[in-house]
């Protein structure tokens, strides 16, 4: 017998551009912090540290993806859903009007609920509207995350240059029509009761313990994958300035792994759905460090080609991960997304820091080779996950 989702075989095209397109605005307001960190500094007094403390409290509320997960099982996720653009986009656009350190805290900290709440039933909804095809699906959704990190900065610092500091409010409309749009097309899509009908689990405490060999797996794949994301993303310049590269070209290899990783993330997940999701898996957890030992020995302008390349494999798992867990047939699907989401940010954060410590104290060149070997570590625990 067919559970509800094995009988559903339309992919909804119109409403998983309306999900993607929603998050691709959304997450461009959530990545203001960075680009704006002169900005910021300057007019509350902060030093490193305290503009650290930002990013934190933005990502905090992360921690409580299972619970929203629950709670969405509870009430109508889809307003959750439809709501969280709205809210970040004014969270955001406000910090140039805050009066103290402690409201710009305030508003980054809301951001970071709001993000929360949008971030937790989407994939979900992506699910339902994907059809057969979810990892067609969550490709499209992981397209529109990836690609607002490479537009967003250029948003908000043309948006300064128009309208200075204070006059950052002005983009908050975008992110209300981007909940217009969720509205038109979701408010009458109730999943609650399609949950009902998918196989009861028991308790979350028991779905967990079902699924963790899954969740554990992709977590640990995540945490070796992630010292050489880690280098790829957030320690990449520092990098390239050691072997001699300027800043332009420095930034222009930064802007080159996030373009093409967002092609990755669009693809990886439209073929994982034809070739086999732990296929998928095993390929990239094989070549990134392999393409990631060719660049650390490569000079000039060979690397471009070779960080196009890296690029497109190093974002690939994700939309494969979300797939596995959204594919899921269990009616606390929220919570085990939430749960993953969860693990996800966990991982990613212990594997920077980890990193961090290694350029400390090694510096930029060992450290990379290290990431490299770390990453196929991966490739163990890839192949310990179901094939289906």
């Amino acid at each position: 017998m067919k559970s509800p989702d094995q009988g559903k075989s339309k992919f909804k095209l119109t409403d998983v551009w309306a999900i993607t397109i929603a998050h691709h605005i959304h997450d461009i307001y959530t990545s203001f912090l960075a680009p704006l960190k002169v900005q910021i500094s300057e007019a509350f007094g902060l030093n490193n540290t305290l503009f650290g403390t930002l990013a934190v409290a933005q990502r905090l509320p992360t921690l409580l993806n299972p619970f929203i997960g629950i709670l969405a099982e509870r009430m109508r996720l889809r307003y959750l859903m439809i709501a969280a653009p709205t809210i970040t986009a004014i969270s955001m656009s406000l910090i140039g009007n805050a009066p103290d350190y402690y409201s710009l805290l305030a508003l980054v900290f809301i951001s970071g609920i709001s993000s929360m709440l949008f971030h937790v039933p989407t994939p979900v909804m992506m699910r339902e509207v994907s059809g057969d095809r979810v990892g067609k699906g969550m490709s499209y959704y992981m397209m529109g995350g990836e690609f607002a990190r490479t537009l967003g900065p250029i948003v908000v610092l043309a948006a300064l240059d128009i309208w200075g500091f204070n006059g950052l409010f002005r983009l908050i409309p975008a992110g209300v029509l981007s909940s217009l749009i969720l509205y038109v097309r979701f408010h009458k899509t109730d999943l609650r009761k399609k949950f009902q009908k998918l196989p009861d689990e028991g308790s979350h405490g028991n779905v967990l313990m079902k699924h963790f060999n899954l969740l554990g797996l992709i977590s640990l794949t995540t945490l070796f994958q992630g010292a050489m994301k880690s280098a790829f993303t957030y320690y990449l310049v520092g990098y390239l300035h050691e072997v001699g590269w300027g800043s332009w070209l420095s930034g222009i290899a930064l802007s080159t792994i996030y373009l093409s990783g967002t092609a990755g993330v669009f693809l990886t997940g439209r073929i994982s759905d034809i070739v086999g999701k732990r296929s998928v898996l095993l390929t990239v957890s094989i070549i990134s460090p392999v393409l990631m030992w060719v660049f650390i020995f490569s000079q000039g302008f060979a690397a471009f080609p070779l960080l196009v390349l890296i690029g497109f494999f190093l974002l690939a798992p994700t939309p494969v991960f979300l797939s596995m867990v959204n594919s899921i047939e269990s009616k606390h699907i929220t919570f085990l997304n939430g749960v993953y989401m969860t693990s996800n940010f966990l991982m990613s954060a212990l594997a920077t820091m980890l990193a961090g410590l290694a350029f400390d104290y090694l510096g930029y060149i060992p450290s990379f080779k290290i990431a490299a070997l770390v990453a196929l570590l991966a490739v163990p625990a890839v192949l310990l996950l179901p094939r289906k």
